[in-house]
């Protein structure tokens, strides 16, 4: 019994620190709000977050501070990442925790705030609405065809090259080439959908993904002088800029990461298979050298 109660009292304290540290990245994001209502909504969330701290520090009799490093964090998330990613990155940990709440049912109070959570979690979602959002699917096709056509390309000039300033430099004109021209048919396509987007705006999100992913791509080629190394490199990036996009991505879409993941990494990795075959069948075809 005292084992339980004792286990019961660490969950509670775990609840209190979160509550905590949700009533001070709440508060960051209020201010940072420029829409009145969201803002009170937000500053109201950031109130009721410290009165479920109150709860929670009667039973623990503990008073804590907010976890520096994840304030930090959140308020980072939230600057470069936008309010959306965090707001719902916040909700993500918080119906995760409402899942242990059943191990602490006993306590009275603890209905009232799973009520509140779940509140919370509803007016949110209404309110949220952010313009970067509205242009997921032109940073989706310029990232996708970056990675798909760049990791291709360069791994076919790797072993049809072999000399890494050449490479870097038919890299980066093929690579700026695509991003315009993606950037182009973007506009394009936006334009005749006639979606609610802006046309020059679409363009301009699916050209700077395009032209960042190539960048990143390229970047070995540019530091190092092994080929191959630099090629592993560039192969290493795809996949970390795969993660971290895909993270994002299901994080605000709501939507299983692993899949998309492992579809974008499959597709990459398989165009720069094939290309690197092909630039080797070229090399034997036309009789070059290292």
């Amino acid at each position: 019994m005292e084992n339980t109660k004792n286990k019961n009292l660490r969950l509670i304290e775990k609840f209190q620190q979160q509550e905590i540290d949700g009533h001070y990245i709440y508060g960051f994001l209020a201010k940072k709000q420029k829409n009145e209502q969201n803002r009170k909504l937000l500053q109201r969330i950031a109130s009721d977050e410290l009165s479920h701290y109150e709860v929670y520090k009667r039973y623990t009799a503990k008073e804590l501070k907010p976890n520096r490093m994840v304030v930090l964090l959140f308020k980072l998330a939230a600057s470069i990442l936008g309010p959306t990613f965090t707001i719902k990155l916040l909700e993500k940990n918080e119906i995760d925790a409402q899942k242990a709440y059943a191990e602490i049912s006993e306590y009275p109070e603890i209905k009232d705030i799973i009520r509140d959570e779940e509140e919370h979690e509803n007016s949110l979602i209404a309110m949220l609405e952010e313009d970067r959002l509205n242009y997921m699917g032109s940073v989706v096709l310029g990232l996708n065809d970056a990675l798909v056509e760049l990791t291709g390309a360069l791994a076919g000039l790797t072993l049809a090259l072999r000399n890494p300033e050449l490479i870097a430099l038919t890299g980066s004109i093929t690579g700026i080439a695509a991003a315009f021209s993606m950037a182009a048919s973007e506009y394009l396509s936006t334009k005749s959908e006639d979606a609610g987007k802006g046309a020059v705006k679409a363009a301009v999100y699916t050209g700077f993904a395009y032209m960042f992913t190539v960048a990143v791509l390229i970047l070995p080629f540019l530091l190092l002088r092994n080929v191959f190394l630099s090629l592993s490199l560039t192969l290493a990036s795809a996949v970390l800029i795969i993660a971290a996009f895909n993270f994002y991505y299901s994080i605000v879409k709501e939507e299983k990461f692993i899949r998309r993941f492992s579809e974008m990494v499959i597709l990459s990795f398989g165009v720069a298979a094939l290309s690197f075959g092909v630039g080797f069948v070229l090399r034997q075809f036309f009789g070059i050298e290292a």
